[in-house]
This record gives structure tokens, C-alpha cells and sequence, in this order.
């Protein structure tokens, strides 16, 4: 099942107004209005956001994306250690994972320290977490589909004969 054009629109552009909508999807604007507050009540839209470049917007926190491998729970697997992982205020995200790893948990601090300090203090010391692996972010080039440098990559030189 693909996901609804609707949906994939609001991706793209959340601030799209429901009539842009309709004139997009041959639809009316009730029926737009209509599809988009059922998903709010059902949490398949979870909530709107901007997408911000940190270097312009001179943000200077530091986010780190955290490998951690855990054992899992009888009859939870890993989704009890997830959600009380998920739960701490330094964490913007938290994904089961496939690989070498079972969680990738992405962690905000203001610096080095503050995320160091969150790693040894709270997550390592969690029942259930085996190891963690700590990768710092440097540079953000594309963030939820949105390419942050949009110059052109340099013109190849001529070959003289």
C-alpha cells in the first residue's frame, strides 16, 4: 500500500492551505479539511514542524546519533526500553534499527560534554543496555528531504587538445 498523496504533499509542504490542496488533488475543500483532522485524531499526522538549517539559524547545540545495542524483553522485544529511551529530553528521535545495532537514538546537547554526560550518566547505565556508540553530527547537508546547500557543484574545466 502507497502512501496517500495527500500525505506526501503535506510532507513536502505542510503550510500548503487546503485549497492549494484540493486545486492539487481534484478535491474539495471539506473533503481536504475532512482527511486531514481524521489523521490528526488518529495520530497519523503527529505534529507539524519547520525545518531548520542549524548553521543559518546560528544554533550551536551539538546532536549526536547514538548506536545502542540491548537485550531484549521477554514479551517487549525492544520497545520498552525504546519508549523509556524515547522519553528523556535530550532525545529528538529514536528508530528500531536492523545492522549491527538495535536502537539509533539522535540525542541534542549544548555541547560535547552535556551529550557525553547524557551517554555515561543515563543511557549506559539503563537495564537492558548492552553498548553504545556515539557519532557526532558536523555537518547537516539534507534533513527530511530538504537539500540545506543548494549552489551548483563547480563546472568541470575545459580539456585543451
Amino acid at each position: 500500500m502507497s502512501i496517500d498523496p495527500l500525505l506526501q504533499l503535506l510532507r513536502l509542504k505542510a503550510r500548503y492551505t487546503h485549497k492549494e490542496l484540493a486545486e492539487t488533488l481534484s478535491l474539495t475543500e471539506d473533503q481536504v479539511h475532512a482527511r486531514i483532522s481524521g489523521w490528526e485524531a488518529d495520530g497519523t499526522i503527529a505534529g507539524y514542524q519547520a525545518v531548520v538549517d542549524p548553521a543559518r539559524a546560528g544554533d550551536e547545540d551539538v546532536s549526536a546519533f547514538i548506536e545502542v545495542k540491548s537485550t531484549p524483553e521477554r514479551g517487549g522485544g525492544f520497545d520498552r526500553l525504546a519508549l523509556r529511551i524515547a522519553r528523556f529530553e535530550q532525545v529528538t528521535s529514536c528508530y528500531l534499527a536492523s545492522g549491527g545495532y538495535d536502537l539509533m537514538v539522535v540525542v541534542e546537547g549544548k555541547d560535547l560534554r552535556d551529550v557525553a554526560r547524557f551517554v555515561s550518566e543515563k543511557l549506559s547505565t539503563m537495564d537492558g543496555v548492552l553498548s553504545t556508540a556515539t557519532h557526532f553530527r558536523l555537518k547537516t547537508y539534507k534533513e527530511n528531504g530538504f537539500l540545506f546547500d543548494k549552489t551548483e557543484a563547480p563546472e568541470r574545466l575545459k580539456v585543451a587538445p
